[in-house]
This record gives structure tokens, sequence and C-alpha cells, in this order.
């Protein structure tokens, strides 16, 4: 009862007693004056002179903003009790500025300035404007910069932005490399980098040719640290054809013996099979182990019901889909491949005619081109990247299926044709497990049968296999891969579209049954991502698919995506690619 009363009487008493009123505007208008008194140099009590400029100041409001001004204006010695205070090291116009911000809290961050505030905020201890500027940094990182602003950064201890930098370095390694700020690093530092077990590379051939590049800058002063670079480039990563043609034909390291040695080493590291290679476990043999940027999703042209040119990008980090720069023609049935941040759409079926040309997009510049064209024009056939080099393999030229393959450089920008399958296979999925291909199922055109049968092909010998056979004949299946595995998703066999998957271990050369997807789909876009497998669009054989699933192979489950792709199609290609700044 007692306390039922003392509440009672705390509430009566906020009733009683009204909150103090606020103005909103109050501190703001105060600022405005005391500025306006500033520029009219009514009541300051300092003048802070810098470059032979006076400026007045309260001090005051100096010293409320800025740790610095208070420790001058609060202490014993002759500045506290001065009116006029000169400061050294500091530039004028960063001053001005920084003296504006204090009485306005704004203040402009440009290219131009942004180096000279930076310094003088620190000096002056103002953490919001010193904040400011490194997010104008850190927005402006290109591959032609983030040395310079990682070592700014270094030299004024802003952490947070020195990390960010030496991050967005190793992420876009293979185009830094091609700017000044690399080639006139130290050797010492190109040694630090190219140590990093976080450098983002397609391939260490990356690494390699950056460290001869570098040399090739000043070879009479750098090639006396050749020896002190190798030793941090992975040679035992690169492939044998490489090490051989490439690296043992550089004169650098032909003249080099402990160049020489490390050549041997990846040779050994080659020759020697399975668990013996633990023998040969060096700081060279680990590989690269990159923190990758966000991802978004790629899904480019497909038929919906005919060809189109519109591209759609999810963003799986914000869970949305956007719009990307449209295809330069409409594009259904190619083959996907992506190299070196690049992403290839091969061949297909413009609508109209089946084609060989290529077409190429440029997720940072959000822009097509065209490279060389293929040998053979190839619709529904199967592309994968193996050993620096793109795949495209079977497919239909608009008269018949295809059983030949070609590869193409991107280094002479040429098509090169390989060894042909056993088999004709148009609808073909194509996938890479360790250092093979391999080609599934598909749609023999001769006998007019859907097809259980893979393929495997082996670049070293340019020979094609027969591997076993899927469960069940698959035409149209997407193919993806995943810890190992190479999955087989859907397909049809002729009228009956599927929506089991099956995967593939090479290692014991079976296939296994994994869990339906929700929905029957053909000619499905499959790529891998965090983990997971995603399928993605496609057929059901009477209409388009605008939906989006995902395979959790811990827990053999398959999840729908909640929102759909605006434009429902089948044929699409799709990609993973680094999300763009």
């Amino acid at each position: 009862m007692e306390e039922d009363m003392e509440v009672s009487c705390a509430q009566a008493d906020q009733l009683r007693t009204p909150a103090p009123y606020r103005h909103p505007h109050h501190t703001q208008k105060a600022f405005d004056v005391l500025n306006m008194m500033r520029k009219q140099a009514l009541l300051c009590d300092v003048l802070i002179i810098v470059d032979g400029k006076e400026i007045p100041a309260h001090k005051s409001v100096l010293s409320s903003c800025s740790p610095y001004f208070y420790a001058m204006f609060t202490n014993d010695l002759s500045e506290a009790r001065s009116n006029r205070v000169m400061l050294q090291d500091v530039d004028g116009k960063a001053l001005t500025q920084l003296i504006d911000f204090i009485y306005t809290s704004e203040i402009g961050v440009t290219e131009e300035n942004v180096q000279i505030l930076l310094s003088a905020a620190n000096l002056l201890q103002l953490v919001e404007v010193r904040n400011a500027c490194c997010e104008f940094l850190q927005s402006q990182l290109h591959p032609s910069n983030c040395l310079g602003i990682k070592d700014f950064a270094d030299l004024h201890a802003c952490t947070e932005l020195m990390n960010y930098a030496q991050a967005y370095t190793e992420q876009h390694f293979s185009e830094v490399v091609k700017h000044d700020e690399f080639l006139n690093l130290s050797s010492s530092q190109v040694t630090e980098l190219i140590s990093s077990d976080r450098l983002s590379v397609q391939s260490e051939e990356n690494v390699f040719e950056s460290v001869i590049g570098w040399i090739g800058r000043d070879p009479a002063n750098r090639q006396q640290y050749i020896s002190q670079l190798m030793e941090h480039v992975r040679l035992p990563l690169l492939s044998q054809e490489y090490l051989v043609e490439t690296v043992g034909e550089e004169n650098l390291i032909k003249t080099n013996i402990f160049c020489k040695d490390l050549l041997i080493e990846a040779m050994k590291f080659h020759l020697t099979k399975g668990d013996q290679k633990a023998v040969y476990k060096t700081p060279r043999t680990k590989p690269r182990t990159p923190i990758g940027l966000p991802k978004v999703l790629l899904v480019m042209g497909g038929q919906a019901p005919k060809a189109i040119r519109s591209v759609e990008v999810y963003d799986f980090k914000e869970e949305k889909w956007m719009t990307a720069a449209e295809m330069p023609s409409r594009r259904c049935r190619c083959g996907t491949a992506v190299l070196n941040t690049l992403v290839y759409a091969i061949g297909g079926f413009n609508g109209s005619l089946r084609v060989r040309t290529v077409d190429v997009y440029d997720p940072a510049k959000d822009a097509w081109t065209t490279v060389a064209s293929m040998e053979a024009r190839r619709s529904t056939l199967g592309a994968a990247v193996l050993g620096g080099l793109i795949y495209a393999v079977g497919g239909f030229d608009g008269t018949t299926g295809l059983n030949s393959a070609e590869y193409y450089d991107p280094r002479t920008n040429e098509w090169r044709m390989i060894s042909p399958m056993s088999t004709r296979r148009s609808s073909v999925g194509v996938g890479v497990v360790g250092h093979h291909l391999y080609a599934v199922g598909g749609y023999d055109g001769a006998s007019r049968h859907c097809l259980s049968s893979v393929e495997c092909y082996s670049p070293e010998a340019d020979i094609w296999a027969g591997i076993a056979d899927m469960s069940c004949r698959r035409s149209g299946a997407g193919v993806g891969v995943l810890e190992g595995l190479l999955y087989a998703v859907g397909g049809h066999d002729g009228p009956l579209v599927r929506k089991s998957v099956e995967a593939y271990n090479p290692e014991i050369n079976t296939w296994s049954q994994v869990a339906n997807m929700h929905l029957a789909r053909r000619n499905a876009g499959v790529v891998a991502h965090g983990g997971f497998l995603w399928v993605i669009g496609g057929d059901d054989g009477i209409s388009n698919l605008g939906s989006v699933e995902f395979y959790n192979p811990k827990t053999d489950t398959w999840t729908l995506l909640p929102s759909n792709l605006q434009t429902g199609r089948s044929y699409a290609s799709v990609a993973v690619v680094d999300k763009p700044l």
C-alpha cells in the first residue's frame, strides 16, 4: 500500500513539473551569430596567424571543438594569455577551412584539398573532419592510387583507411601491378605485397609476371632482387606448361641458381603423386586465401520467349535485384565464362542465327566489348575456364549437333580447336573439377537421344575419355561445381523435365542422388557461391521461370529465393562477379 502511494506521488510530481522547453534551432542560431561576429572581428580575443595571414576567432569557440586549442588556451604558458598565436607546419588554406568548420559544421572535401585537410585536422584533433577525409579517400580508391593512399593513411595513423586500402590492393592486385605506383615501389615493398596470403589472383601467373614487370622497369638496378622476390612467388601453383614454356625460358630465371632451384622444386611438386606431395610442402605450395570482395549475380540475355538483351543483377548482401547495361545484341543459348574479372558470353542464338561471336562484360565499367569470334558457330554449348583458357564445347551450329571443342587464349585473342569428343552434344553442360573438363549429358542429334553419358577432357594430353554415366538421361542440365563435386541439375529426357539432381565424385568415379529441387527445370543457369549451388530461371517445359533456388550440401536441402527475376528466362548466361565499387 505504501509503495503504491509513493508511485502515485511520484507520478503527481511529474504532472506538476513540466519538461524544460528546448528550442530546436537555438544552438545553430547562436553559432551563426558567433560566426558573423568572427567575420566582423567583434569580441574576438585571439588572432591565429598562419602563412602571414591573420584569422580572428574566439578562444572559447575554438577550445569547445578542438582539443588542440583547448590545451593551448587553458595551460599556464604564454600562449594562453596571448591574443596572437602563430601556427607552424599547417597549411593556411586548410586552417581557414577548419576554423570555418568549427563555426559552421560544414566543410568541402575534394580531391585537391583532402590531403592538406587531413593533415591539419589531425593536428587540431578534429575527429569529424579527419573521418570525412578518410571516407572521401576510401571512396576514391582505384588500382592506380591505392598504394599511395595506403601509405598516406599510415603516415597519418588512419588505421581503418590504411587497412581498407591494403585489402583493396590485395583484392585488385592484377590491376594494381599495371600502374606506376606499383612499378615505383621499393624491392622490400614489392616483397611485402607479393608474400601476402590474401592476394586475389586468377592465377599465380599474375604474381610471377608482376615481378618480371617490376624488374623490367629498371633492369640494371633491380635484377639483383630476383632471388628475394621469386622466393615469394608460388611457382608450384603454376601449370606445368607455364613453368616449362614461360618461367623456364625467362632469362632472369635461367641465369640465377637460386631461381633455378625454385623452378626444380615446382616441377618436382607437379611430378609427385598424391600423399607424397606433403614431402615438398613449403610456403610456396600453400594456395593463397584471399578475402573476397562482396559478390553479385549476373543474369544476362536468355530466351523470354525470344532472345533478349536485358541484364539483371542480384546483390547477395542487399538481397535485391537491379539492372545493368544491356548486351550489345540479343543473345540466348550461349556459353558463359568468367576470366580475370571479365564475363564472356560465347556464341549462342540471336533470334535468327547461331553465332560465333563473343561479347565481354566488364562489371567495373558496366560496359560490353567484343573479342575474337570462335572457329565454329555454336548455340546450346557448354563453356568453362581451365588453366587460364576458356573452353567452348559442343553445341548446335544450325544444322547438326557438334562434337568439336575449342579454347580461347586471352593473351593472344585467338581461338584454337582441340580434340573432338566421342559424341555429338548439343544442350551440354560443362564444368571443371581439378585439372579436368567435364562434358555432361546433352542431345546427340543423330540418334535423337538425350544423353546420360559424360566425357572428361585432359588438356595436358588433349584427350577425351568416358567416365561413369549419370543415373538418367539429361539434356539441358545445369552443371555446377561445389566442394570438389560436379552437379548435374534438372534437364530433360524428351518431354519429361526433371527436378532431380545428382553429384559426381571424381575420386571414386561415381554419381549419387541428392535432394530434388522445388521445381522441375531445364536450360537453367547454375553457379556456385558462398558454399551454395544457385539455380536461376530455366523453363519447366511449358513456360519460362523467374524463380531462383539454392542448394545447401551440408543439409541436403533446397531453398527458394523470396524475390524472382524481373523477367522469367531460360537459356540465360549466369555468373558471379565482384560487386563494383
